[in-house]
């Protein structure tokens, strides 16, 4: 199939964002509701998710794109942080993808040219019925869209709320990508990191990805003293 050329951004996923390492807790229906939707099995082909910074939003559309990949169709993941310096054209034939995924589209609100790609864009993944998910940190209706059009866009499909994970929860996540990693990490090790550092479960994330590399580098097994080297922590 025929991709575009002239998008001039190109965004690796995370080979360890996908369905099976993320711990739903109380995003259950949520969760099979994005696997039915990449896998064409659910007639809805329009997906808004929001949710708190941390929650795991990222991990959920980019899980979306490899198993719609993993089937020899198309996807696309588009940060809106890395859309920002460049021309709302960018959107142009997106549409060509059987899968778009764009994450943080509260960063385009209020921008008057972002917003109105933004619409057409809603317009034709509807007209040729291709599938597009949406994430952002609010509702649609307080997401701060400024183009009244494209407020009711935003309401097209489904719509959920993704709800942060309790303690017991993060550690489950935690555990899960250690192990997609080929990490060996006790409990102990997890609980550690969760009760002296961020509850944030990104920052969680971002931190268990500089230890992974620094115990490559140092050849060094994730103790609790190394980890204390490495972060920083006392």
């Amino acid at each position: 199939m025929q991709v575009p050329t002239q998008l001039p951004l190109s965004v690796r996923l995370r080979a360890d964002a996908q369905f099976d390492n993320f711990i739903a807790g109380p995003n259950a229906v949520l969760l099979d509701s994005l696997v039915q939707l990449s896998d064409a099995q659910s007639d809805e082909t329009i997906l808004y998710l929001y949710g708190a910074s941390g929650c795991g939003r990222s991990h959920l559309l980019q899980a979306c794109c490899h198993r719609v990949e993993l089937r020899g169709l198309t996807a696309i993941y588009l940060p809106a942080s890395e859309l920002l310096d460049l021309d709302p054209a960018v959107f142009e034939s997106l549409e060509i993808y059987d899968l778009i995924c764009i994450d943080d589209i509260d960063q385009l609100m209020g921008q008057p040219l972002w917003e109105e790609a933004l619409f057409h864009l809603y317009n034709r993944i509807r007209d040729l019925s291709k599938r597009l998910v949406i994430s952002a940190n609010a509702a649609p209706k307080s997401v701060g869209a400024e183009l009244p059009d494209l407020g009711s866009r935003l309401l097209w499909g489904l719509v959920f709320q993704l709800h942060e994970l309790d303690d017991s929860s993060k550690l489950d996540a935690l555990s899960a990508s250690a192990q997609a990693r080929g990490l060996t990490v006790s409990d102990e090790v997890l609980q550690f990191m969760l009760n002296h550092g961020s509850r944030n479960l990104k920052v969680l994330m971002e931190q268990l990805d500089q230890l992974d590399q620094a115990s490559l580098t140092a050849k060094r097994k994730l103790t609790i003293p190394f980890i204390k080297q490495v972060l920083g922590w006392s």
